[in-house]
């Protein structure tokens, strides 16, 4: 848990806002994921959001779900998905992963196994998109016990009781889902989520970042603003995939675009 504290810890320090990129892991190829991750950090990652492929990835659009069909075939796994962290932790001890994915595959590799090996490989946090607290008690545990942290989401239409056990159950940061819907496919409006969020900070000391409909650099910066961090995938998974082999490349210049954008004094 003490590299996503401290991230958020620093940053509060400077007066700056998390920018954590999504990138599926395997896309554009297994081989250029870690290079992608140290660019990453290079660009202005504070945390970056490894996404585990899975076959149906029923909360993202389909840039998402074409970055995974991808990954898979080109043979990703849950268990390689671990040996990237690993090796990213190879040259970088102190940006924090957070594995974002679906209940299958840890289910099929088995909790306890999962566990260990994530530890093992230096991740930090994990979020699993179709596991509600109330229904991965067993695991969020296993991984507290650990010193990984638990992250769950949040959306407009979540209710009062639902936000509760987010928060009683949550570390690390609360992921708030800025639209209805699912990835890619929607624009996020930084009044009706500035709107949300006291609801959920009442309750929370911890973090709490937006995703989903942040496309480019004015709205990151708007969502900035309003909140903890910022989390930026399907626009980035898009300009991975284009540059292909350049990929590392592009993540480090199009990431540095969004970073500048966000720390930019509010005019």
């Amino acid at each position: 848990m003490a590299r996503i504290e401290n991230c958020f810890a620093r940053l509060k320090k400077e007066n700056k806002k998390a920018l954590i990129p999504y990138i599926c892991a395997g896309d554009p190829s297994p081989s250029l994921t870690v290079p992608i991750m140290h660019a990453l950090v290079r660009g202005g990652a504070d945390v970056i959001e490894l996404g585990v492929p899975f076959s149906d990835p029923m909360a993202d659009g389909k840039t998402i779900q074409y970055a995974s069909e991808r990954a898979l075939i080109k043979g990703m796994t849950l268990r390689k998905v671990l040996d990237l962290v690993n090796q990213f932790r190879g040259e970088n001890s102190t940006t924090p992963v957070v594995l974002m994915g679906y209940a299958n595959p840890i289910e099929r590799m088995g909790i306890d196994t999962f566990v260990k090996e994530a530890s093992d490989a230096g991740v930090d946090g994990v979020l699993v998109v179709d596991y509600p607290p109330q229904e991965s008690i067993e695991l969020k545990d296993k991984l507290h016990a650990e010193g990984i942290d638990t992250i769950y989401l949040l959306a407009p239409t979540s209710t009062q009781e639902r936000i509760q056990e987010v928060v009683d159950n949550a570390s690390g940061y609360i992921y708030y889902v800025t639209v209805k819907g699912v990835t890619g496919t929607k624009k996020a409006d930084a009044v009706k989520v500035a709107s949300k969020l006291p609801e959920i900070r009442k309750d929370t000391s911890l973090p709490i970042c937006v995703g989903f409909g942040i496309k480019d650099a004015q709205s990151a910066a708007d969502m900035a603003r309003i909140a903890d961090g910022v989390i930026i995938g399907s626009r980035l998974v898009i300009e991975l995939q284009q540059a292909g082999e350049k990929a590392p490349q592009k993540a480090e210049e199009w990431l540095g675009q969004i970073r500048t954008a966000m720390d930019a004094p509010i005019s």
